[in-house]
């Protein structure tokens, strides 16, 4: 989309500036001429610069200056109005022509303004005596970081940021800040920085703001730029070589500019977009091309010239399919293109003015995690920060050549490097320090911090490093110090931090959870030195702080650097719900009181531990607190609520005694308040002064008619009156009305107020009814008003002159009382001076008025004097705190610092108390209230439970009826129904139950899909990766326990490989491992592994079961014959065994020329491996082919290393859970052991009972998997926890649903209780039924005396019960020391293990170093490495060619050979055929012999004939071929084409046919001799080639192995943690272990030692081989001998054996059949049958007697029941009585107060009467039904009904 060019042609905006500009040179030049000649902002150095330009101006442009002179003397007294036509020099023109013809001047290059006539000075009340420096600025300790763009680098140590109204200069070095005033007093919008560092523009903020660009370092005004914008620059931005500036100005205009700076022109202007614009840039590659960003659009801006000039046209960016998104950074491509960022993350690449790529990460990660808010290009990389806080680095060449791949638009790239900065940070902007060498950057942190990063990204690049922290937002809260200069800040970034404001340093910060919202600095008369400070916060949390020195502690050992300051956490408690907003102590130190935005002011008794009090209600949100001074009678606090209303507490009662637990509440209700509401007066207030005014009017008016009417009378005589009275009409019709009384429906709030006298207090609010202070009194009839409905009024006012949109919000005064500070709603600061004891303000007429903190969000929150009145601090909302030296006469001027309290004595040993971290955490009056809640509801559970008992036993009485009736005969029971009041409300009840199920689970059938999935996801993202959760092991008698390691599945180093590795050329040692078994691996089969000895533990867990007595006796008697068995079977075995070895030993005899195949491999290793090596440091060392590493081997290393760590925890675990398995077995013996001995002690008498042991329990940390089981109660549970949340959340609005939201939750807790008090109760109704239903009913007989026989048998069960006792209990403690003694024989290999694991995390922390290390080099010795392979390939291949030709070469040869022979052959033939003495020989021989020429046929398309001359043979050809040498002279006679006469005719024609044959043997050897002169020269050229290939190979393997030295340099250089003890370092300096331990070498002792024997080792080795081959040879030969002895020896034995068998035996027998010999097993079965017999018939009559017991039980039972129904009765009859007694006395006394019976008495006697008679049956029943019990074998009848009962019934 094209935009044409908006010109500027408003003539009046430019009137409308230079007349401002007029009025502010005009009113700033009184203040110029006031003020002092050492301006604070700007140091001695600036302003000797300033002079110093001036002059050099002077002297370098005398002309200029005469051309000055010569102009009109109105520049020097107009200066602001002729500033333009004096800078260009540009006369008045009388004409349009003259003006076209006039060439203009520029402004001249050491042209400067002056900087005192453009800063802003405060405002002075005139003819006051106030002083322009009444507050000077000392420091700032703020930063908005968030503000854009606002950190600039100009020098390397140097940067600057905006402060409010101030520009900082802070070196980074030092730490000293400079100031610069903005020149128009209502703030900075922005700055920039030249790109040659050697200007800075200032952007303002106001009506019509200027650009004024500063000259760095003198920081001169060197030119200024107006109109380019209505109110406030948004962003500004030279060209890449600084001629031109574009600047964009801010709402509502959005104005683009583009400023020819240096001359003070626009070139060109045009609106940039309808909304927010956040940045402009220029194309570094074109500076006719322009980039604008901002909300939901990108533009794309170039210079072009039409026909009408040159203009700005716009091209809007299209995002098409993508959403529209704010854009904050992006980038200008060199070819035109555009990089920018997005809200989520992607990168955009625009072209054409539309989306060509949108680009992302893998798997569709975005490029960051949040709006992308810079994007630039630095050395061919392109870097990217996001909100995120990370930075990343991505390939350029990728970003440029970017195109889309699929439908969706979307391409993945990964980024080069990336830095995470930390946690919780948010990165902004981000320039770069111009250091030679490295690669730093400076960033900006929205989270309020100044980061220095290295972007170098190699194995020594620093961390980040925070170089400063600051506030983010808003600053809440400051209190300062009443002992010394410190001062503590709060805001709502969850931080208070400390400063030495004197000494302009920072101190310490200290991090909450939640943001803070108030600060108090406690009292000397509670802290004496100041070392307290209570801060509130704005979950209702109230911390007691303590600051101290810890330099004044106890020295410990090993302490390194000591801060400055310290701080810790005193006391914390939580007195309110909401956000605590103000915080005071009262004058004497006795109470702190506190208030909330939850309506609530509460009290503390200081002396007492902050003991609560109570609290009162408001009647809305608190906003200050200020306690009476002391200068008051009585000590009162003043409560200011936002929404108008303003109480006078007193002096809370404190109560001596303890507290009171049964108080419900803290709320104190008897406290006389004091109320006023406040009701607008302003429009009264108008009226009044408009009134006041017309009055002045009216009389000046008045004046003037007299005058005038005395000067008609003498003028014109008798016409005055009626000119008079003409007048007179004409003004009573012009006066206007007066101004309407409004009052706003919605109350201002109060900002903030303060006593003035006991009973009265003066309050500043905002909104309508801002600009005045008002003077309140509270009335005097509070306790008869309706407090909502009140409406009081001011009865007194001051007006505060420019404060009708800018209220007061905070004040505070001097401790003389003389100046009243005041912090505005603008961020200005205002200095009221006053009079002595002036309360009612009468003398605040003068002001001084300085604008310091952002005029549009720069609300001063705070401010504060210091202890002395010295300083002044101020804290606003734009996360700026400026520090103000007070101007004083008697200032002194040495430096001062803030001392630091020293810590109380024994402050280090004091327990820091529990922090609340919850925000959900109960307030002391909800934990008040929960507590009463939870004893009120247990009360009620108790009472429940008492209900659910008689329930339960009217179902067991029911159950009896039901069984009683089953045992009825058939024709006799009552049917099922029949117990049923009504069957159909069964079934109704039944149905509807029914119907509510199944709606309710229609309902909830999406929420259950939806938390099932919900549930799947948890478990996929956090269970499914763990292998193993924490176990916790307890033993059972001592503290000891033991965990298992929380293991998660194997990383994935150990789970991939490289395909690097694979690519390698095989070394030559990689070569010899094919060939035989490497070293490596023979290293790793033998010894290479480490393994945790295995233990028996899981084994174990299975032996332990519960087992009874019986059961381990029958299985003693079966252990018994299965041992006898197996003994046999042992024997047998160990016969065969013995046999087998036998066998084995002869096999394994070796020959008489074996060789030990360890011996041959250790020869090889000996001649492959030992030689003279070097260390790794060494200059020369070279790395062996088999011990490079590069970075997928140490992927294999590093996974190896995690699968033996995973293996090892692995082990661990399973023992550590076979272990548990144990203890849950052994658990369960014990409780059978311990009910057994319960059994055995019923039947013994009570003096013979052992203690019985405790069964030990099952931890929940020990059953972990337990926490993911759940059923139907922990779901409701759940369900009820989720209440609750939400019932908390609701009960945040007000007091009454504050009071809601505890109740849910208790009834949360109480439903708990209920729960656990159910399942009790149902636990004790079940054994109770099953005695009364499973036991049956016996008739008792009468007991007879045992006899002796009986008491005998008694008596021994009774030892025997004894005896079993004593063993039960030992078998207990047995069960528990074997499981204590395994738990710490487990624990101890943990421990080891633990051992192991931690060096495993070392090494496995050196083993990643190196992998990142390796990957650095991986790039570049992949290149080298292929590079080795291909000219090794090459090698190879011109070697295998070389082989070839000389194979080739030697058929060849065999070939020539063969022919040669052919030949030899043929003649050898002619000459057998020729014969002997044949005179046509030599003839014949000739004609052989001779050579012809020879037609060729070559085979191409067609034959064709050619002639070809016979070669001259060589003298290698034949060795018959030099015959004819020897006729050569015959050949000129001879002819060959005739046979001669009397010649053989068929040797002729043989010797033609011959001949044709040796021709074409001829021919075959000179072409086999050809093509082998070709193969030598093909071989001499590969040879050739060869050697310049092994050289470069031989090159490139020297630059191989010089990288490898390089890279091997490297990892010497990782650092290598080795814990040591002290008795291991033997490197020390005269006793002491020196500070550099560079030098030092990490050793064994035991290798030290070994390898300095290892000389004398060897020589001795020598030695011992040949002794040892001399003792060898003996021993042979004594073996040898040995061997026939032995085969005596054995003969011998043999013969005795058969002797002694003789003689036992009588026979020779066999002893291996003896051996095997069996038991038999029939007899045993029947032993084990008759054990089992016995032990049943034991358990059967142990039935029986449980049975007699629980039957005696039962009648005991029902025996209380007949001793509680008579005490009922016995009740009731003293009831009777006790009612008898009342009834006479109360008719006696009727009788006698009144006359005569009454209606109401007769009725009342007969319902007591008939009272009476129902009783008397009701006890008549009860005594039959008692004498019915009595009687043994009775019936039980059903229970006797009242008459009146059986009356209604029967009527029925």
């Amino acid at each position: 989309m094209k935009e044409p060019d908006d010109q500027d042609t408003d003539e009046g905006k430019s009137d409308r500036s230079n007349s401002d500009r007029r009025q502010s040179h005009s009113s700033r030049s009184p203040s110029r001429t006031s003020m002092k000649e050492d301006h604070q902002s700007i140091d001695n150095t600036t302003g000797e610069a300033f002079t110093e330009g001036e002059e050099s101006y002077i002297e370098d442009d005398e002309s200029y200056m005469e051309r000055l002179e010569g102009s009109s003397s109105s520049f020097q007294d107009d200066y602001a109005e002729s500033l333009g036509e004096s800078r260009y020099m540009e006369t008045p023109a009388p004409d349009a022509e003259e003006a076209e013809e006039e060439v203009k001047k520029k402004i001249s290059e050491s042209f400067f303004y002056d900087y005192m006539e453009l800063v802003s000075m405060p405002f002075v009340t005139p003819d006051s005596n106030i002083p322009l420096d009444l507050l000077t600025l000392v420091h700032s300790f703020g930063y908005d970081c968030r503000k854009r763009a606002n950190l600039q680098l100009l020098e390397s140590n140097t940067v600057m940021y905006i402060a409010g109204n101030q520009l900082i200069f802070l070196n980074l070095k030092t730490k000293e800040q400079t100031y610069l005033r903005s020149s128009s007093g209502i703030g900075i919008g922005v700055i920039g920085v030249h790109p040659n560092k050697t200007y800075f523009t200032v952007a303002e903020k106001g009506v019509f703001p200027k650009i004024i660009i500063y000259e760095y370092p003198s920081m001169r005004p060197y030119r200024i730029l107006q109109d380019g914008t209505d109110l406030a620059y948004a962003y500004v931005d030279f060209n890449f070589d600084g001629t031109l500036l574009a600047s964009v100005g801010g709402s509502p205009d959005h104005t683009l500019t583009i400023w020819n700076w240096k001359e003070e022109k626009p070139l060109l202007r045009t609106k940039a977009f309808s909304q927010e614009v956040f940045k402009v840039t220029f194309n570094p590659e074109d500076d006719e091309q322009l980039t604008t960003s901002g909300s939901g659009h990108i533009k794309f801006w170039e210079m072009a010239l039409t026909f009408t000039g040159l203009k700005l046209q716009g091209s809007l960016g299209r995002f098409g399919k993508t959403a529209t998104t704010d854009i904050e950074g992006y980038m200008e491509l060199p070819d035109g293109k555009v990089l920018s960022g997005s809200e989520w993350g992607n990168m955009l690449l625009w072209e054409g003015g539309h989306i060509k790529v949108e680009l992302s990460r893998a798997a569709g990660k975005p490029c960051h995690q949040g709006p992308i808010n810079q994007i630039m290009l630095d050395e061919g990389e392109v870097i990217t920060i996001g909100s995120d806080g990370c930075v990343r680095i991505w390939d350029f060449e990728t970003i440029d050549t970017a195109d889309v791949i699929d439908e969706t638009g979307l391409l993945e790239i990964e980024p080069i490097n990336e830095l995470q900065v930390d946690k919780n940070v948010k990165l902004f902007s981000m320039i770069k320090m111009n250091e030679v060498g490295n690669n730093f950057w400076l960033a900006q942190d929205s989270n309020g911090a100044i980061w220095k990063l290295d972007l170098s990204f190699s194995n020594i690049t620093q961390d980040p490093e925070c170089l400063f922290s600051f506030h983010s937002g808003a600053i809440e809260a400051l209190a300062v110090s009443p002992v010394t200069y410190l001062m503590a800040t709060t805001g709502l970034d969850c931080s208070i931090r400390f400063y030495d404001f004197a000494g302009k340093t920072p101190l310490l910060q200290m991090k909450f959870k939640q943001g803070g919202t108030a600060l108090a600095w406690v009292p000397r008369l509670i802290s004496y030195g100041g070392a307290q400070i209570t801060a509130g916060f704005e979950d209702g949390v109230v911390r007691i702080l303590e600051l101290y020195d810890p330099k004044g502690l106890t020295v410990f050992v090993g302490r390194k650097k000591v801060s400055e300051a310290d701080i810790r956490l005193k006391q914390v408690f939580k007195p309110h719900t909401a956000a605590i907003t103000a915080l005071a102590y009262d004058r004497d130190g006795e109470v702190l009181a506190t208030g909330s935005k939850d309506k609530t002011v509460f009290f503390f008794e200081v002396e007492r531990d902050y003991k609560p009090i109570g609290y009162i209600t408001t009647p809305g949100p608190v906003c200050q607190l200020t306690w009476s001074s002391s200068s008051h009678p009585e000590s009162t606090l003043l409560i200011i609520c936002e929404n108008g209303y303003v109480l006078e507490a007193p002096f809370p009662a404190i109560k001596e005694e303890e507290e009171d637990h049964d108080v419900v509440s803290y709320e104190i209700k008897d406290m006389c308040l004091k109320y006023f509401h406040f009701t607008s007066v302003k429009s009264k207030i108008l009226r009044l002064i408009e009134i006041e005014r017309r009055k002045k009017q009216k009389e000046l008016k008045e004046k003037e008619k007299q005058e005038r009417r005395k000067r008609l009378e003498t003028e014109m005589g008798e016409d005055v009156e009626w000119e008079l009275q003409e007048e007179d009409e004409e003004e009573e019709e012009e006066e206007e009305p007066l101004p309407e009384i409004f009052v706003p429906s919605t109350p201002c709030h109060i900002l903030c107020g303060f006593y003035s006298e006991p009973g009265k207090f003066w309050i500043s609010l905002g909104g309508y009814d801002s600009g005045f202070l008002y003077h309140c009194e509270f009335p005097s009839d509070d306790k008869s008003s309706d407090n909502t409905v009140r409406k009081d009024e001011p009865f007194d006012f001051r007006l505060l002159e420019d404060t009708e949109d800018n209220p007061i919000t905070t004040i505070t005064f001097s401790i003389n009382q003389e100046m009243m500070f005041c912090g505005m709603q603008n961020g200005a600061i205002r200095v009221y001076i006053l009079s002595k004891n002036d309360s009612s303000l009468t003398s605040m007429e003068d002001y001084w008025h300085f604008n310091m903190h952002d005029n549009n969000y720069g609300r001063v929150n705070a401010i504060s004097t210091s202890f002395d009145d010295r300083f002044l601090v101020t804290a606003g909302a734009d996360s700026n705190i400026f520090v103000f030296n007070i101007f004083s006469e008697f200032e002194l001027k040495k430096v001062v610092k803030a001392k630091v309290p020293s810590p109380r004595f024994g402050i280090e040993t004091e327990p820091i108390p529990e922090d609340i971290e919850d925000p959900k955490a109960y307030s002391i009056e909800n934990a008040r209230r929960k507590r009463e809640h939870d004893k009120l509801m247990k009360e009620v559970e108790e009472i429940k439970a008492g209900k659910r008992e008689r329930i339960k036993a009217l179902r067991n009485q029911l159950q009896k009826l039901l069984q009683m009736n089953e045992e009825l005969p058939k024709h006799m029971q009552f049917k099922r129904t029949d117990f049923d009041l009504d069957s159909k409300i069964r079934a109704e009840i039944g149905r509807k139950t029914a119907n509510k199920i199944q709606r309710v689970e229609k309902e909830l059938a999406w929420e259950k899909e939806k938390h099932q999935l919900g549930l799947k996801k948890l478990q996929n993202r956090f269970r499914d990766s763990l292998e193993n959760d924490i176990i916790v092991v307890h033993a059972i008698q001592s503290d000891h326990k033991i965990s298992s390691y929380r293991l998660v599945k194997p990383s994935k180093y150990s789970k991939t490989k490289r395909a690097s590795q694979s690519e390698r050329r095989p070394s030559k040692f990689e070569r010899f491992e094919k060939e035989g078994t490497g070293r490596k691996d023979s290293q790793r089969d033998t010894g290479g592994s480490i393994s945790v000895p295995e233990e028996s533990v899981i084994e174990k867990g299975k032996k332990f079961r519960p087992k009874t007595l019986s059961e381990i006796m029958v299985e003693n008697q079966i252990e018994k014959t299965r041992k006898l068995i197996l003994k046999a079977e042992r024997a047998q075995m160990k016969i065969q065994q013995r046999k087998k070895e036998w066998e084995e030993l002869y096999k394994s005899k070796p020959d008489d020329d074996y060789e030990d195949p360890k011996d041959v491999q250790a020869i090889k290793e000996a001649q492959l491996f030992m030689g003279d090596f070097n260390l790794k440091t060494a200059a020369d060392y070279k790395i062996p082919e088999h011990m490079r590493i590069n970075a997928a081997k140490k992927e294999e290393e590093l996974g190896y290393l995690d699968s033996m760590a995973y293996s090892k925890k692995m082990h661990m675990n399973k023992s550590i859970v076979s272990l548990r398995d144990l203890k849950v077995a052994v658990i369960e013996e014990i409780q059978c052991l311990v009910q057994e001995l319960k059994n055995i002690q019923s039947t013994l008498p009570v003096f013979k009972h052992l203690p019985i042991p405790q069964v030990p329990q099952i931890y929940p940390e020990e059953v972990p998997e337990k926490r993911f089981q759940y059923d139907d109660e922990t779901l409701l549970a759940f369900k009820q926890q989720q209440v609750k949340s939400q019932v908390e959340k609701a009960h945040q609005v007000g007091q009454t649903a504050l009071a809601g939201s505890a109740g849910g939750f208790l009834r949360l807790s109480s439903g708990k209780e209920r729960d656990l008090t159910t399942r009790d109760s149902l636990s004790r109704a079940s054994k109770a039924s099953a005695f009364s239903l499973d036991l049956p009913k016996f008739t008792e007989f009468e007991k007879a005396d045992p006899t002796d026989v009986e008491l005998e048998i008694m008596k021994r069960e009774e030892i025997k019960h004894v005896y079993m006792q004593q063993y039960l209990i030992r078998r207990i403690k047995e069960l528990i020391v074997t499981f204590d003694a395994e738990l710490r024989l487990l624990r101890h290999q943990k421990l080891k293990l633990d051992t192991q694991m931690k060096l495993s995390d070392l090494h496995h922390v050196t083993l990643f170093q190196e992998m990142l290390l390796l990957k650095n080099f991986e790039k570049q010795e992949n290149i080298l490495q292929e590079r080795v392979n291909s000219l090794d390939k090459e090698e190879q291949d011109m070697q295998w060619k070389i082989n070839e030709t000389l194979k080739e070469m030697e058929e060849k040869k065999n070939e020539v050979a063969k022919l040669q022979d052919q030949e030899k052959a043929l003649y050898s033939g002619f000459q057998t055929a020729l014969g002997e003495n044949n005179k046509f020989a030599n003839f014949l021989m000739k004609v052989l012999k001779k050579r012809i020429k020879r037609v060729k046929k070559k085979e191409v398309e067609g034959d064709v004939d050619e002639e070809e001359e016979s070669e001259e043979s060589s003298e290698e050809e034949s060795s018959l071929e030099s015959d004819e040498d020897e006729s050569g002279s015959e050949d000129e006679v001879f002819d060959d084409s005739i046979c001669p006469t009397n010649c053989d005719m068929g040797l002729f024609e043989l010797a033609l046919q011959l001949r044709e044959k040796r021709l074409d043997i001829e021919e075959a050897l000179v072409e086999e001799k050809k093509m082998i002169d070709n193969l030598k020269k093909e071989h001499d050229t590969l040879s050739k080639k060869v050697k310049i290939v092994a050289t470069n190979l031989n090159a490139a393997e020297e630059a191989l192995e010089a990288y490898q030295r390089e890279k091997q340099q490297r990892l010497n250089e990782l650092l290598v943690v080795i814990p040591l003890k002290l008795h291991q370092i033997e490197y020390v300096l005269f006793g002491e272990i020196p500070s550099d331990l560079s030098g030092a070498l990490v050793f064994s002792n035991r290798s030290l030692g070994r390898l300095q024997e290892r000389i004398v080792q060897l020589h001795e080795e020598n030695s011992k081989q040949q002794k040892l081959n001399k003792e060898c040879r003996e021993r042979r030969k004594q073996l040898i001998r040995e061997k026939r002895e032995m085969a005596k020896t054995i003969q011998k034995m043999e013969e005795t054996v058969s002797q002694l068998m003789i003689s036992k035996f009588g026979r020779v027998i066999n002893l291996e059949a003896l051996q095997t010999l069996s038991v038999n097993t029939t007899l045993e079965e029947l032993k084990i049958k008759k054990l089992r017999k016995e032990l049943s018939n034991v358990k059967e009559m142990k039935m029986w007697e449980e049975k007699i017991a629980q039957v005696r039980w039962e009648l005991m039972m029902k025996t209380k029941e007949h001793t509680k129904k008579l005490h009922q009765m016995n009740d009731l009859c003293i009831e009777k009585q006790q009612l008898d007694s009342r009834l006479n006395t109360l008719q006696n006394q009727q009788g006698n107060a009144f006359q005569g019976p009454r209606k109401a008495d007769t009725e009342a006697r007969a319902r007591v009467t008939e009272l009476i008679q129902v009783q008397a049956e009701r006890i008549q029943a009860l005594k039959e039904e008692i004498a019915l019990l009595r009687k043994k074998g009775g019936l039980l009848l059903p229970p006797i009904h009242h008459p009146q009962e059986n009356m209604k019934s029967q009527g029925l």
